[in-house]
């Protein structure tokens, strides 16, 4: 469970980490996308996002 755990963690400093350059290619900003703003603070649910590159994923993965 602690591996999940720490690969989970991983994956989201990694996603947040590329989300500028992500945006950029159109990523980020796909109509099943969240952002909403509470209390000042701005949050980012990547609904959409999520699944395309999950789909992508299982693609290169299945490929090799």
């Amino acid at each position: 469970m602690i591996r999940w755990v720490l690969t989970i963690f991983l994956a989201l400093v990694v996603f947040s980490a590329a989300m500028p350059w992500l945006e950029k290619l159109g990523i980020g900003r796909m109509p099943g996308d969240v952002r909403f703003t509470l209390f000042g603070r701005k949050f980012f649910l990547p609904f959409a996002s999520t699944l395309l590159l999950s789909a992508l994923a299982v693609g290169i993965g299945k490929l090799l």
